[in-house]
């Protein structure tokens, strides 16, 4: 062993030369054909599934880098999650790019590149096979299945999360070098800010297992041939000792997994058995491991929502599939000796899987491309590796570089084609309903969905076409009537969108928003005391809902109860102080209340957080002028009438203040 140590120190300046060329010649390849495929989404808007409540309407985000949005970072369940690095990422971003969404989309796609990057250093430093671990990470760079965790800002938790992965690993390789507790504790860390990232490492200290066996060789048999980095340092221990040093981090794992599930769980995200049996999520996860790799190696049809099929699939099916998996799984065990990439890399793939596959039923989705961006690597290591030991017995080993760049070639294609899916919730709706409604006929949730980004266009009749669709194919999905009733109210139509409104409280009979919209409608046509107890009814299914605290605000104010709908108001405002409408309406309410300073400070908050906001600007000039501060009134009296110049008591109070 020394003396194969000292050739290799002696070895020519060439050879490292040569090494280091072709070390730098993959990271540029790496960059540049990512950059290609991507560069594209730089020009996407946000996509308003998922983004709304992790960035656009959350005040949170919006407050920028502060004491109070760290602090909630760190203590919120928002969004039935726990990842406060990721929101703080969020915030930064935020805090630099604003609502501009191709600032948001740039540090995903610059988080991805960085993880390939990583992953090919990674894999170099334990293996020294450049080109090998070079195409495990152009697969990862360039597979299709890995666009929706780019190209989709709410996913930056996926990307982050895999960062502090590889970040985990590379400081686990520096550890097995030459052990310290201070080298362990940059392992901890990297992992304890992996899984504030996202929980999806609970699976890692599994799978430093794995490369304690290969490519590390912590616990590698005798017979195995290859020279490895620990065989270079000397320091193979037994399993046991290994399963021991993992302990630390095994603590990390299940306190994450606990808080997790707590949070989901709150979050309503966890689901009952009742409504997902066991069985049905048996035969579903068993399925999904075989759809994985059917995507990974034909990524046609993908989707950004794959509707669970609940008791639709056959027994049968999942039992082939089971049968399927313990076949590949026997025959990989039989391998292992002697080609022990191939088992590191199932059952990477396999363990990683675990806590996405369904077995715990998260969401309405039967699987998902972003599941799938840190398991799949186990598979791109038996496809780098396992190709040139086929081929070598073949006697082609000659055609490795054609064969690795004639994958990585199509696959470039279809990357760009699938990043182009995500360009808005329109293009990305219309096409999720293209490639499931053939095998999902009742995806009522995209129709919906459609509707919603639609709506946000400004195209109310398509929304509305695309709501009563999901409505026709799903009588018992409860959104659509709902939103449905909120853009008849939008062109006006209040009697038919009190019909949908009540249409979605039947169906659902909890749906807090749908008693609020509801509320809404009636008060616009002036009957206030059923606005009112709709509007408590929405306060009592969901105590945390802002609007309904604000719509009740305004009702009582209607009806002259002042100092109720104060205190409407201000709860709205405790509960997201980020919504401008309540800081008007208790502006307003204060002005009525002749607390005319206090009035002022809530109108400049609404017109902080919404320039835009017409009514707060002629608040604020119009208390304003009644103090006498004149220069001051007509500049925002000024901006209301520019806001909204159809508006005549907007013009009447501009002259008055003129004169």
């Amino acid at each position: 062993m020394k003396n194969r140590l000292k050739s290799k120190k002696n070895a020519r300046p060439s050879t490292d030369e040569t090494r280091k060329s072709i070390k730098t010649l993959v990271c540029i390849f790496l960059i540049l054909t990512t950059l290609a495929v991507y560069w594209q989404m730089l020009d996407h808007g946000f996509v308003y599934f998922d983004d709304i409540e992790y960035i656009t309407q959350n005040w949170h985000i919006k407050a920028g880098l502060t004491s109070e949005s760290v602090t909630w970072a760190f203590t919120s369940s928002h969004a039935a999650n726990w990842h406060p690095i990721t929101w703080l990422t969020h915030i930064v971003d935020y805090q630099f790019y604003g609502l501009t969404p191709s600032g948001h989309l740039l540090t995903n796609l610059l988080i991805h590149i960085a993880n390939a990057l990583l992953l090919f250093i990674v894999l170099l430093r334990m293996t020294g096979a450049a080109w090998q671990s070079g195409f495990v990470a152009a697969l990862f760079a360039l597979h299709p299945l890995n666009v929706e965790s780019v190209a989709w800002v709410s996913e930056r938790k996926n990307v982050l999360s895999t960062f502090f992965w590889l970040l985990t690993m590379w400081a686990y390789i520096r550890y097995v070098e030459k052990p310290t507790v201070g080298k362990y504790g940059w392992v901890a860390l990297f992992l304890a800010l992996g899984l504030m990232s996202k929980p999806m490492l609970v699976t890692l200290p599994f799978v430093l297992l794995l490369l304690d066996y290969w490519p590390l060789s912590r616990w590698k048999p005798a017979n195995q041939n290859e020279i490895s980095l620990v065989e270079q340092t000397g320091s193979q221990v037994s399993l046991s000792s290994l399963i021991q040093e993992k302990i630390p981090l095994l603590v990390l794992v299940v306190g994450t997994s606990i808080t997790t599930f707590m949070v989901q769980k709150i979050g309503g995200a966890v689901k009952s058995v009742e409504a997902f049996p066991i069985q049905e999520r048996a035969i579903n996860a068993f399925v999904s491991y075989l759809s994985y790799l059917q995507k990974m190696v034909w990524p046609s049809g993908l989707s950004v929502f794959y509707p669970h099929p609940e008791n639709a699939l056959p027994v049968w099916k999942g039992l082939v599939s089971v049968l399927l998996l313990l076949f590949l799984t026997l025959l990989v065990i039989r391998k292992a000796r002697s080609t022990p990439y191939l088992g590191v890399g199932w059952f990477w793939f396999l363990g990683t899987l675990i806590p996405v596959i369904g077995l715990v039923q998260v969401g309405e989705q039967a699987m998902a491309d972003r599941y799938a961006y840190v398991p799949l690597i186990g598979i791109f290591i038996i496809i780098a590796w396992g190709l040139p030991d086929l081929l070598a017995k073949w006697n082609h080993k000659e055609k490795i570089p054609v064969i690795f760049a004639g994958l990585l070639i199509p696959l470039m294609v279809v990357t760009w084609m699938q990043v182009g899916h995500w360009k808005d919730g329109v293009t990305l709706w219309k096409h999720a309903i293209k490639v499931q409604s053939n095998i999902y006929p009742e995806f009522a949730r995209a129709y919906n969905n459609l509707g919603f980004a639609l709506k946000r266009e400004g195209r109310f009749a398509d929304a509305i076409t695309q709501y009563k669709t999901a409505i026709k194919v799903n009588p018992d999905f409860s959104k659509p009537y709902n939103n449905l009733g909120s853009v008849l109210r939008s062109v006006n139509r209040h009697d038919e969108a009190i019909v949908y409104f009540k249409e979605a409280i039947r169906v659902k009979p909890d749906n807090s928003l749908a008693y609020s919209n509801l509320g809404s409608a009636m008060l616009q046509k002036g009957e206030m005391e059923e606005a009112i107890i709709h509007f408590r009814q929405s306060i009592k299914i969901n105590p945390d809902n802002a609007l309904a605290y604000s719509n009740l605000g305004t009702t009582l104010a209607k009806k002259g109860e002042l100092d109720a709908a104060i205190i409407q108001f201000k709860e709205a405002i405790r509960i997201n102080p980020g919504l401008a409408m309540p800081h008007a309406n208790l502006g307003m309410a204060l002005a009525q209340n002749r607390e005319t300073q206090e009035a002022i400070v809530h109108f400049r908050k609404a017109i902080e957080i919404n320039p835009d906001h017409a009514l707060a600007h002629f608040s604020l000039g119009n208390a304003l002028f009644q103090k006498g501060e004149t220069q001051e009134a007509i500049i925002h009296l000024r901006e209301a009438v520019r806001l909204n110049p159809g508006f005549t008591l907007f013009r009447k109070v501009l002259e008055a203040a003129l004169l």
